[in-house]
């Protein structure tokens, strides 16, 4: 399992699983994050706030509400393709 927050932009991954009190998977769930659901990382900078992009809807994330999502990171080609 990785963290959504330790991906790179353009990597996808496959929700596994929300962790936290229940407002925060409340509050996740309602944005779109939910076991099942695709992610792609638009934008990480490595610190400060993150973007991805979620049932066809960017979302900006904290650091700390990222790194509660956990998702099976999937291999995606390496044709130079970045999100838009």
């Amino acid at each position: 399992m990785t963290l959504l927050s330790e991906l790179q932009p353009g990597q996808a991954g496959i929700i596994r699983a929300l962790q936290g009190g229940h407002s925060l998977v409340s509050r996740l769930a309602a944005l779109g994050f939910t076991p099942g659901a695709p992610v792609t990382m638009v934008r990480n900078p490595g610190h400060g706030p993150l973007i991805v992009s979620v049932r066809g809807t960017r979302v900006a994330l904290g650091r700390g509400e990222a790194a509660r999502v956990l998702l099976l990171k999937q291999e995606t080609p390496h044709d130079g393709a970045t999100p838009d």
